[in-house]
């Protein structure tokens, strides 16, 4: 189907969504001529209360997708923002929840936001917790699962990750301030300190793990398809004190994958 096929044209050719939604993030801008009341009078008012009943609806659905970023800046500080962000990136879903995937690093280029320089870590855990909560259904591996495959052949095996399964990389410790910002219990002082994240879902119920290290190596080369032998080598070569035992059963326990097959083929990572 043609692009044309779709769009509101009016049999005189003219596109007359184009401006009237074109103008809807723009303040500043006078109502489209196109634009008119009864007996066709203009009708700049209305086009003004409908263009700040669209911003207003786009800042709380960005509020209701960052809950812990609001409560980090306050109401006012978070509005604020969210409006330049509205008025930068306009909606290409008509699902409010698939909006503000671009708002993390909006907040990176927001300079009122240099101060907090997790702040846009923390937003972005908050989007992969959303895409999580929203990821299809599966099941979840079991230990006794593993506990069938001999003990020579469990190198070999590679997992299949649940859709739900997510990780976050942060020089910050935004899962800890992520954490401490999604309740209303008070908050305390933070030490500066990188931290990695597994957000998965088992039984409806979103979940962020602050990883150990060395697990998110471990995790990111399994997600990526290699065997366990492989994954557990790459993370010992970047943390010597990594936990085998312990990452195995933190991922089971977490219901980071649906399952698991033998290698079918020989491959290193790059």
């Amino acid at each position: 189907m043609r692009s044309a096929d779709i769009l509101p044209l009016y049999p005189n050719g003219i596109d007359y969504a184009g401006p009237f939604s074109a103008a809807l993030l723009a303040p500043d801008s006078p109502a489209p001529t196109l634009v008119t009341g009864p007996r066709g009078k203009r009708a700049e008012i209305r086009y003004n209360v409908y263009r700040n009943n669209v911003t207003v609806s786009l800042i709380g659905a960005l509020s209701s997708i960052f809950p812990a970023t609001e409560r980090i800046t306050g109401p006012d500080f978070f509005r604020a923002m969210a409006r330049f962000h509205v008025r930068e990136t306009p909606p290409t879903s008509p699902l409010l929840f698939e909006y503000g995937r671009a708002f993390p690093d909006f907040i990176d280029r927001y300079e009122h936001a240099a101060g907090m320089p997790w702040l846009s870590d923390v937003a972005r855990i908050e989007r992969l917790w959303l895409d999580s909560y929203h990821a299809a259904d599966a099941p979840t591996l079991k230990a006794e699962m593993l506990s069938s495959v001999p003990p020579e052949r469990l190198g070999a095996l590679v997992f299949v990750p649940h859709p739900a399964t997510r990780l976050i990389s942060s020089v910050h410790p935004a899962i800890t301030v992520f954490a401490m910002n999604r309740s209303a219990a008070p908050v305390g002082r933070v030490e500066d300190r990188p931290e990695d994240g597994l957000i998965t879902r088992v039984d409806d119920e979103v979940t962020v793990r602050l990883l150990p290290p060395g697990n998110l190596v471990f995790l990111k080369a399994l997600i990526a398809g290699y065997p366990l032998a492989t994954a557990a080598g790459a993370a010992f070569a970047a943390e010597p004190a990594f936990d085998l035992s312990d990452a195995i059963g933190g991922m089971i326990a977490a219901g980071a994958f649906s399952h698991a097959e033998m290698e079918t083929s020989n491959v290193e990572p790059a």
